[in-house]
Parts: structure tokens; C-alpha cells; sequence
């Protein structure tokens, strides 16, 4: 049994208006092809649908049962093409993002501000994790997007660059450092070190820094937050190596941020998704606003630098 949408529309003119002919006019068809619908529609499911008179059509029995139930199915497709159409129009969705804390702190509200400005039917959900936490939501769904530095082995997601991010040293205001326009890692030997722990993908580009400068990596505080990093370095307790997007935490701070060469150490910041899976159109919005407020913070950010140095 093959029935087309067409055919129901047609049924539920006829039945509606009460005639082939008006229901034709409502349908902008030709009598005749409205009625061969109906028709191919009764031969169909095998039912009598409506009785015929000379001035006016009556439901059967089955036609009024068939009603009911083809009418929720129209009202369903519509509602389904309506909801549709304003997704790719993104007047309304829904999108989770997983990102560690402080990214999630530094570049998200910003950017759900001028979606909600922009689109305000589209919802954020936020999941603050870390980052192995965050590739396993993107993988099982329970998130749609990711934002961070992951790893080039992780499987099961495609990445998309938003920015670039070079590890930076952060010290106090009043430290020697300060006054450096940048440093070489090999003139943080016999520093004292706050570094994050070992499981901290920055922890281990710190390490290559120490490494490739031939400096011992003698840490003096291991800390799991770069909140509190910046805060033992605020109060003069050491020096630490951090990523650049650490300066928005240090805007009125007594907190200088210099950048390291030789080498320069840099990785992507990145969106991810589940392999094989298409952004929402909502999600296609917040990634082209996410990219705008990284833009703009980078900005921001370093001018604050600057003046950290003054």
C-alpha cells in the first residue's frame, strides 16, 4: 500500500470544504486531479472514504475515523518542516558545549551574550570539565561541541581550529621579568616554578620548554587549577607558564605576562565534534560568534599585557 502526502491533502480538503469543488479552488488544482486523488486514496487503503450526492460529500464511518488520524499526521509534518525551517534559520535550538573551567569562564559568556542578542531562541547548555572528560561527552553526544587542546591521537572526533595559543610566563608585577619585553626559556633556570600537575597537557609542554633549553624542571608548587597558579603568583611565590588565554584572569592584578622563545611552544584551540556528525545550524551560529569573541579577547588581552609591564 503506497498513500502520499498529496493524496491526504486532498482527502482533508474535500472532507474540510465539504466539496470537490471547493476544495479544489483551495488546493489551486484542477477538479478532475483532485478527485483521481481521492480516488487512487480509496483504492489505496481500501476504504470508502467519503458518500457522494449530487450538491455535497459526506465522511463514512471510516472516512471520519481516517480523519482524525491524517490530520494529526499533517499537523505533525508541519510542525516537524516548521521547526525545521527556524533551525536553519536559527530562531530557535538547543547546543551543549563542554570546555575545561577556565576557557569555559574566559571565552563563553561573552559569546552566549551575543548569541542570545543575536538568536534569541537558541539555548547554551554548559559542561565544565576537563579535557579527557570533554572528548568523551563529544564522543557519546551528550554534547555537542567541545572546546579546548586535545591530543592528536584522540579518535572519534574532527577538530576545528579556533585559535592559536603559545605558552606564556606569568610573574609578579615586581618581579625581574617584568620589565622583559620576552624570555628565552633557558633564563627560567633556578626560578621557582608554580607548575600545573603532571595530568595537565600544559604541564607537559612546560616540560618540553625545560627540556629543550637543556633547565631542570624542579617545580616548587604543582597546583591542578590555573587560578590557582595565577594567585601564587600574585603573591610573589614564583613564576609560572601558563597559556596566553591565563590573561584574561589577570586584567587589574598586579600580574605581568611575558611571551617565551627559543623556543616558541604554541598549540590550537580548537572546537570538536563527533566524527562523521554536521554542526546544527545553531551550532554553526555559536561557532562564528565563539570565533568573533576569541578575536576580540586576544586583543583585549594583550594591550592589558602591555600595560601589565608599565
Amino acid at each position: 500500500m503506497t498513500v502520499s502526502l498529496r493524496q491526504i491533502q486532498a482527502f482533508l480538503a474535500v472532507a474540510e470544504c465539504g466539496t470537490f469543488t471547493k476544495a479544489a479552488e483551495r488546493l489551486h488544482m484542477a477538479q478532475p486531479a483532485l478527485s483521481q486523488l481521492v480516488r487512487e486514496l480509496e483504492r489505496a487503503l481500501g476504504l470508502r472514504l467519503f458518500d457522494r450526492t449530487t450538491r455535497r460529500v459526506e465522511l463514512t464511518e471510516g472516512g471520519r475515523e481516517f480523519q482524525g488520524s491524517s490530520a494529526k499526521i499533517m499537523h505533525d509534518l508541519d510542525l516537524a518542516v516548521r521547526n525545521a525551517n527556524n533551525l536553519a534559520e536559527r530562531r530557535r535550538g538547543r547546543i551543549v558545549v563542554a570546555a575545561p573551567p577556565l576557557l569555559a569562564a574566559v571565552l563563553l559568556p561573552m559569546a552566549i551574550v551575543e548569541l542570545g542578542q543575536r538568536y534569541p531562541g537558541i539555548e547554551v547548555a554548559i559542561i565544565d570539565a576537563r579535557t579527557d572528560a570533554i572528548v568523551e561527552e563529544v564522543r557519546l553526544g551528550r554534547a555537542d561541541c567541545g572546546l579546548g587542546t586535545f591530543s592528536a591521537i584522540e579518535d572519534g572526533i574532527e577538530r576545528m581550529p579556533l585559535a592559536r595559543d603559545s605558552l606564556m610566563l606569568f610573574c609578579a608585577r615586581t618581579h625581574p621579568f617584568a620589565t622583559r619585553p620576552s624570555l628565552p626559556w633557558g633564563d627560567l633556570a633556578g626560578q621557582r616554578l608554580i607548575t600545573l600537575t603532571r595530568d595537565s597537557g600544559i604541564r607537559l609542554l612546560v616540560e618540553v620548554g625545560y627540556e629543550t633549553a637543556e633547565v631542570p624542571l624542579r617545580p616548587l608548587y604543582e597546583v591542578s587549577q590555573i587560578a590557582t597558579a595565577l594567585a601564587l603568583v600574585e603573591a610573589g611565590l614564583g613564576i609560572a607558564v601558563l597559556p596566553t588565554y591565563a590573561l584574561a584572569m589577570t586584567p587589574h592584578r598586579p600580574i605581568a605576562a611575558r611571551p617565551l622563545v627559543e623556543p616558541t611552544i604554541a598549540r590550537d584551540v580548537v572546537m570538536i565534534r563527533p566524527s562523521g556528525r554536521s554542526l546544527s545550524p545553531a551550532g554553526l551560529a555559536f561557532e562564528n560568534i565563539l570565533r568573533g569573541s576569541i578575536r576580540r579577547l586576544g586583543e583585549l588581552d594583550w594591550s592589558m599585557s602591555s600595560e601589565a609591564g608599565m
